[in-house]
């Protein structure tokens, strides 16, 4: 019976699960006693003692074991002298392994078929005496993140099949004897690249020049970016055109006095040149002309638009007469809450002499950075017109929520130190974040060159917006029991902005109650939030900070289909937890304890009821955990243990798991 393509592919991919599904702990057992009793020849690995311990996950479990769902996952045995030929062939029986850790021994023999670890992530084979080929099979390892095999003895061609590996951020084959050129290597997105001291030959791809010389040299024969560029010995061939001028024989040249040009015709080739260089001239004058006065005229509107105090509050004479405003405007006044880190104050005029730049828009109005005639630089915020109220009552309101805003003293929280209040006018006066916000540097310039965000630092800015939300929850304690629960209201990554000493703090605090509508972005807000109408709560806010665990965690940007919180669901249901860390993350060792963690927190802030979402100070004691684990913590890691070389065994997250700008847009 023949079969079409699809049920082929369909019929493969069976079998391939039912074969990724037919191992069991005993076959694991089996397959690392077979390994020790080829490679351990010094007697590191005799705790792998069936009466001491009946499984390789008992208690205690094997040295370099780790298990997740009842198998192993786990195999890291790093510089602990294992050797003997072909003790690899055993490995891969145990197909439910996702870290592969053998690097600094001296096992021997050829890197044999891999192909049944289908869900292998990280491999490092470094600092071996193996022999032979690289096996094409390696390509079948789709979910490769790390591939490590230099310091060995390998030979021949790099195998085509290696550019299957689409997810691939480190191949490191360097000191090994490999020939043929570089050029068949195509991986998009690797980071860490590495074919030194082996003999390839031929030109380096332009994709690749990005990589230091280091990553190419000790191979004689390549040549081009970033190594000397290389020779063409065609050109080398043809005699230079100043060698055969002179080379030419002197009856060629021209004989004196014949072909000599009057200086009447010079003249007149002198003039005519000019006369087209003018023509020409004219012409481009007239061409360009009236375009660039259209666009200075353009530049001149935008500047007038980029100042934000573009409507004076002097009355009908001032900027909104000139616009064609008519009737009277109320002047305002400056109102500050606290002295500028005891800097002076400043009168309105100074503030509209200031030179503006627009930062960024959003549902509560335009932030600005404001640099006033001394150098100080302010952040000031210019609250949209459906923020605006007219009436004496709305008057006072906004006073008082002004006040309660700039009672809100605490270092993540962007304080509020000025605000100006006119009837058409409405001006709130901030310190100025110079380091930008969390979301620029989790999502801006995600190409070549871009200086990943590690996790010490995305913990710490987790941390430090745990504490100002937890803060401006517990403002109305402070303020008796009688006051109203304050929320923030807006909490998203673009509202969480970087201190100049890198410290996090919240923006925005309060405004979405002042906003004439929904404030808060697709993506954060909860679910029970009323669509199109001005709303804040506390279990709101513990909604939307758990969707920035969430974006800090995967590296995705809210707001798409599905929701964050959703796809992240759906992925861990399906246990592959690991799916959903961001790979920037890779890089860091021993954390998969951690992210995990996080990822359970995060997912208790965005559940959907209400109800089920902890409160704020129970957030802060986690996250803080957490953090503090990433720092002091970690001993027990194996991965942790090895020495930090070339290599950097990152270990794999699943093993776990299955076991800028001042004010904000």
């Amino acid at each position: 019976m023949l079969l079409s393509s699809s049920s082929c592919t369909a019929l493969l991919l069976l079998l391939s699960v039912c074969h990724a599904n037919a191992g069991s702990l005993d076959s694991d057992a089996a397959a690392l006693t077979e390994f020790r009793v080829a490679a351990d020849r010094s007697g590191a690995l005799a705790t792998w003692n069936d009466s001491a311990s009946p499984a390789p996950c008992g208690t205690p479990a094997w040295r370099g074991v780790t298990c997740g769902g009842g198998r192993v996952t786990r195999l890291v045995l790093e510089g602990l002298g294992l050797s003997g030929p072909d003790a690899l062939r055993a490995l891969p029986r145990l197909d439910a392994l996702r870290v592969l850790s053998l690097k600094g021994n001296a096992l021997a023999g050829n890197v044999p078929d891999l192909s049944p670890l289908l869900g292998l992530k990280l491999l490092f084979l470094s600092r071996n005496a193996l022999s032979g080929d690289i096996p094409p099979s390696l390509g079948a390892l789709y979910r490769l993140y790390r591939l490590d095999l230099s310091f060995n003895n390998l030979s021949g061609l790099v195998p085509p099949e290696l550019n299957l590996l689409d997810r691939l951020l480190t191949l490191r084959l360097d000191s090994n004897r490999l020939t043929g050129g570089v050029d068949a290597i195509a991986l998009p997105r690797l980071q860490d690249f590495n074919v030194s001291n082996n003999l390839f030959s031929g030109k380096i791809p332009v994709a690749m020049a990005g990589f230091p010389a280091a990553s190419f040299g000790g191979n004689a024969g390549l040549c081009g970016a970033p190594l000397p560029p290389c020779t063409d010995n065609a050109s080398s061939t043809c005699p230079p055109a100043a060698a055969a001028v002179a080379t030419s024989s002197p009856s060629t040249k021209p004989a004196e006095g014949k072909g000599k040009m009057s200086r009447g015709a010079v003249v007149a080739i002198v003039a005519g040149d000019f006369a087209v260089v003018g023509l020409v001239a004219g012409l481009l004058f007239c061409y360009f002309w009236p375009r660039l006065s259209a666009r200075r005229s353009d530049r001149r509107h935008r500047e007038g638009e980029k100042i934000v105090y573009s409507s004076s509050p002097y009355g009908a004479t001032g900027a909104v007469a000139a616009a064609g405003g008519g009737g009277t405007f109320e002047q305002g006044k400056m109102v500050f809450l606290e002295e500028l880190g005891g800097g002076r104050r400043f009168e309105l005029e100074e503030l509209l002499r200031a030179s503006a730049e627009m930062l960024g828009k959003g549902g509560c109005g335009t932030a600005y950075k404001a640099v006033l005639d001394d150098g100080s630089v302010l952040a000031v915020k210019r609250l949209r017109d459906a923020a605006a109220p007219a009436s004496a009552s709305s008057k006072k309101e906004f006073e008082h929520q002004m006040a309660v805003l700039g009672r809100l003293r605490h270092p993540n929280v962007v304080p509020l130190n000025a605000y100006y209040y006119a009837r058409d006018e409405k001006l709130l006066v901030y310190e100025f974040m110079p380091n930008g916000s969390l979301f620029s540097l989790l999502h801006g310039n995600r190409g070549p060159g871009r200086t990943p965000l590690d996790w010490a630092s995305r913990m710490r800015i987790a941390a430090g917006a745990a504490h100002g939300l937890a803060f401006i929850h517990h403002a109305s304690r402070r303020c008796g029991s009688g006051a109203p629960k304050q929320a923030h209201g807006n909490i998203k990554s673009t509202n969480i902005l970087l201190d100049r000493s890198g410290e996090a703090r919240l923006a925005d605090c309060g405004l979405a109650q002042l906003s004439g509508s929904s404030s808060s972005s697709a993506g954060y807000r909860a679910p029970e939030a009323p669509p199109s109408r001005p709303w804040a709560s506390q279990k709101g806010d513990v909604y939307a900070f758990g969707v920035v665990l969430l974006e800090l965690l995967t590296g995705r940007c809210p707001g798409g289909e599905p929701e964050l919180p959703v796809w992240v669901q759906s992925v861990v249901r399906e246990e592959w937890t690991s799916e959903v860390f961001d790979l920037e993350l890779m890089k860091d060792k021993g954390i998969e304890e951690e992210m995990v963690a996080m990822l359970q927190l995060a997912l208790s802030c965005a559940a959907a009821e209400p109800g089920q979402r902890p409160k704020v100070g129970h957030v802060v004691r986690m996250v803080d955990e957490v953090r503090a684990a990433s720092c002091c913590g970690g001993a027990s890691s194996p991965s942790r243990e090895s020495s930090m070389d070339e290599s950097s065994a990152v270990s794999d997250s699943s093993a776990v798991s299955e076991g800028g700008g001042a004010v904000s847009q």
